[in-house]
C-alpha cells in the first residue's frame, strides 16, 4: 500500500471520533472563525493578473498551516508563500519562481464575550534577493471577528517595519488588511468576500495602496465520507492600485481541518 493512501487512511480514522457529532455547517462555521481552537491547513493560490504593458501575471501560494495551543488561548499562522514572478519586461518567459518571505502571526486569544486575539507578526528574509526584501521585519497584529446566527464578521490587521537585513535594500513598512463577511446557506455552502487590502507607506504618494472588491463562495466536503476539506474561490478587482499593479485577483483555496489528536494523541 503506497505512503500517501496509508496517511489517508490514518488521517480518515483520528478524524471520525472528532467530527463525528459535527455537522457541515458546524464545522463550516469554524473554518470561518481564523481563531477557532481548530488545526487547519489552508493552501491558498492567488492569481495576480495584468501587471506593466504586457499584461503579465503573478502567481502565489500560501502554504499557512494554523496550529492552536493551549487549549486554544494560543493560535500560530505561518504563511509559506511560494512564488512564480514573470519578466513583466517581455510578453512571455518567468523570472523567478520559488519561496518568498516567511510571515509567522501568533494571537493570544483571551476568554471574553466578543472573539478576538493580539500578538507579533515576523517577516523572515527568506525569499532572497529576486522574491523577497532581504529584511527581517516584525509589527502588531490585531484580528476581531463576531458569527451572529449564520453570518461571520471579522476584520484582520497588521504592519510591520523591518529592524534588520541588508542595508542596500529599501526599508519594510507595509500595512495589511484582511476584512471578511461569511453567509453559511447550509448544508456547507455559504458566500464570502474576504478582499485583503494593503499599503506600502514607503512608496509614493498615490502609489501605495491596493484595494480589491469582490465577492465568491464555497463549501465544505468530506473527503472520503471522513475528511473535512473547505473549498473555496472568490474574483476581485483593484479599485485602488498603484501604476505598476495587479488589475485583477482570483483566489482559490483548499483548507484541510485537521484534529488535534492526530500530533498530541488525545481527543
Amino acid at each position: 500500500m503506497k505512503p500517501k493512501l496509508i496517511l489517508f487512511l490514518i488521517i480518515c480514522v483520528l478524524s471520525t471520533n472528532i467530527y463525528a457529532q459535527q455537522s457541515k455547517e458546524e464545522l463550516s462555521q469554524e473554518a470561518a472563525n481564523p481563531l477557532a481552537d481548530l488545526m487547519s491547513f489552508p493552501f491558498q493560490n492567488n492569481l495576480n493578473m495584468n501587471y506593466g504593458p504586457y499584461n503579465r501575471n503573478t502567481n502565489v501560494l500560501n502554504v499557512q498551516p494554523v496550529i492552536p495551543f493551549a487549549g486554544g488561548r494560543l493560535i500560530t499562522r505561518t504563511i509559506f508563500p511560494i512564488v512564480n514572478i514573470p519578466d513583466f519586461s517581455q510578453e512571455t518567459g518567468s523570472n523567478t519562481f520559488g519561496l518568498s518571505d516567511i510571515v509567522f502571526t501568533a494571537f493570544y486569544t483571551p476568554k471574553s464575550k466578543v472573539t478576538w486575539g493580539i500578538g507579533p507578526v515576523l517577516e523572515f528574509p527568506t525569499g532572497g534577493e529576486k522574491r523577497g526584501t532581504q529584511k527581517w521585519s516584525a509589527g502588531p497584529s490585531f484580528l476581531i471577528l463576531t458569527q451572529p446566527g449564520d453570518w461571520t464578521f471579522g476584520i484582520l490587521i497588521n504592519n510591520a517595519w523591518s529592524f534588520a537585513g541588508n542595508k542596500e535594500r529599501e526599508d519594510v513598512n507595509h500595512m495589511f488588511l484582511n476584512l471578511f463577511i461569511v453567509l453559511q446557506l447550509g448544508d456547507g455552502w455559504y458566500v464570502n468576500s474576504a478582499p485583503i487590502i494593503t499599503a506600502d507607506w514607503t512608496a509614493d504618494k498615490g502609489q501605495q495602496w491596493i484595494v480589491p472588491v469582490g465577492a465568491g463562495g464555497g463549501k465544505l466536503v468530506m473527503l472520503g465520507g471522513k475528511l473535512p476539506l473547505n473549498l473555496q474561490t472568490q474574483l476581485y478587482y483593484n479599485v485602488v492600485r498603484p501604476d505598476f499593479g495587479p488589475e485583477w485577483q482570483w483566489r482559490f483555496q483548499a483548507q484541510i481541518l485537521l484534529p488535534k489528536s492526530l500530533f498530541t494523541g488525545k481527543e
